[in-house]
């Protein structure tokens, strides 16, 4: 089963320094028929004015996923890690028994674009960490996050997997679901067609329930996130 969760139908939120698009519940806004997908919790598209951000604040027990589409964030935390996140890089923080960190907009011209993503973890409690990698865009399909960091990808406390996939019109491109029951996509730029029936633009999600492959035909250069959840 394929469920559109169509962009401009996201839950909005706006403070001025930060614009945010919820593809699930989050904050003020709350949607019964979209609280996640699987352990996926949180998909947030933010958009930071120059020099704000995120002040110092807390968490407990969740894995966070940044992931930079234009600008760079200034990241610094509880556990001594003061870190610039550029463009095109992914920050994974494991909060574990408990971590405070900022993430502020390193520009004081440019607007930061990216992508807050939360996974429940499967273990409770644990030591905090800090991860951070390029991933060079140099292949179709790169696995960004696993259970056990396989292929040099980030470690998450969960039974789920990252892809990162960049396509030229006329790639085609298959997938055989074989770990989870579920899985979720999010079109970050470009657009596709989805099993042959579903289109898919920028700012678009799907979630897949009771499939077993996934096959994707581009319309043109677009790049999407594919989670096994």
């Amino acid at each position: 089963m394929l469920q559109l969760r169509a962009a401009n139908e996201r839950g909005k939120a706006d403070f001025g320094w930060l614009q945010s698009a919820h593809s699930f519940s989050f904050g003020r806004y709350y949607d019964p028929e979209h609280m996640g997908h699987g352990q996926l919790l949180v998909i947030n598209d933010d958009t930071v004015a120059p020099g704000a951000g995120f002040g110092t604040h807390p968490h407990q027990n969740m894995e966070i996923l940044s992931y930079v589409t234009k600008g760079q964030i200034a990241h610094k935390d509880s556990q001594g890690n003061e870190f610039i996140v550029p463009e095109g890089e992914f920050q994974l923080m494991s909060a574990g028994s408990g971590i405070s960190h900022s993430e502020y907009n390193a520009s004081k011209q440019e607007e930061l674009k990216f992508l807050q993503i939360w996974v429940k973890p499967n273990v409770q409690n644990t030591q905090p960490g800090y991860q951070q990698k390029h991933f060079a865009q140099n292949q179709a399909e790169q696995l960004i996050f696993s259970p056990d960091g396989a292929e040099g990808s980030l470690q998450i406390k969960q039974q789920a997997w990252l892809h990162r996939v960049n396509l030229n019109a006329g790639e085609d491109w298959q997938f055989t679901l074989e770990r989870t029951l579920n899985a979720y996509i999010h079109v970050t730029k470009g657009s596709l067609v989805l099993n042959d029936k579903l289109n898919m633009q920028a700012g678009d999600g799907v979630k897949i329930s009771d499939e077993s492959a996934l096959s994707v035909q581009p319309e043109q250069a677009v790049e999407f996130l594919l989670f096994e959840v």
